[in-house]
């Protein structure tokens, strides 16, 4: 399965678009990441794991640097550098840095990242992967800036992430109004096929409670995380469709708060020596036995 087709469909997200959005909420984005902050907190964790003395540490999709800062508490001795799409953002991490614990920042597109060929340790990427168009692009990129044994540990989200939006919205109109998120596997073939050895995927289901749907839109806007597919309404929404959608969402609230799921992929693999199995017409696909799974639910 490839990610990219010759034209866009509904789903395609413009790097452009994107940039211009987490650009414009970068001011915001610190006071409403809840969700993004605690999910950055729990893959620093895994790290306590894995063991790696990086000297060089790529945060890719670094945002505000929150976990650039965490990374060179970890890794005092290593070289940190935040790259992220929105120079904004990257202008608003200067924040975290300190007098003794600095972190470099670049501004680049994570599908032409640049940076050396196997110069880099360790990548770590909280919640950029789903802003990609093409992360087979991506991965590849990644597995091109990786050493021998260097480790990727990431998270992106699953397609149950605002099924609740998507569904309230389904009998609306014909728009777009929830982006395309990619299922565990599909991200474990795609690690493959860039040379990414012995991928470890899982997933983690969260619900979050708001106040109202108007309090979940508020905090996707201030993040930079509204709806920007290609496939979605260019101008207003109008009051009918409005209202039906509010009448609609309003069936998910339950004493007072309305609940919505996000589905969090926790994924990493290692720069080494693979031997994939082929399919017919040159597809490769995840061994079972080498693509471990794991569900939570919390």
């Amino acid at each position: 399965m490839s990610f990219v087709t010759s034209a866009p469909d509904e789903f395609f997200l413009d790097p452009r678009v994107v940039r211009r959005a987490f650009d414009r909420a970068s001011r915001s984005y610190d006071a409403a990441a809840g969700v993004q902050s605690e999910v950055g907190a729990r893959l620093l964790e895994r790290l306590d794991v894995v063991r790696l003395q990086p000297e060089v540490v790529l945060d890719l999709g670094a945002g505000t640097g929150h976990a650039s800062r965490a990374l060179k508490q970890r890794y005092r001795r290593a070289e940190v550098v935040a790259l992220d799409l929105s120079t904004s953002m990257l202008r608003e991490s200067a924040r975290q840095q300190s007098w003794l614990r600095r972190f470099g920042r670049v501004a680049g597109d994570a599908a032409r990242l640049p940076v050396r060929d196997a110069s880099v340790d360790l990548v770590f990427s909280n919640l950029m992967l789903e802003w990609c168009p093409d992360p087979d692009a991506v991965f590849r990129e990644i597995r091109r800036v990786l050493r021998p044994q260097g480790l990727l540990m990431f998270t992106t989200l699953g397609p149950d992430t605002l099924k609740e939006l998507r569904d309230a919205w389904r009998p609306v109109d014909q728009y777009t109004h929830v982006h395309r998120f990619i299922d565990m596997h599909d991200i474990g073939d795609a690690l493959m096929r860039a040379g990414l050895a012995d991928p470890v995927m899982d997933t983690e289901q969260l619900t979050i409670t708001y106040p109202s749907v108007r309090a979940l839109v508020s905090e996707l806007k201030s993040t930079g995380a509204r709806n920007l597919a290609h496939g979605r309404s260019r101008g207003l929404t109008g009051r009918r469709r409005s209202t039906e959608f509010l009448r609609r969402s309003e069936a998910l609230i339950r004493n007072g708060r309305l609940s919505v799921s996000v589905e969090v992929v926790y994924g990493q693999a290692w720069a080494g020596v693979l031997s994939p199995r082929k399919r017919a017409g040159g597809e490769v696909r995840v061994p079972l036995d080498s693509l471990r799974t794991r569900r939570r639910e919390q």
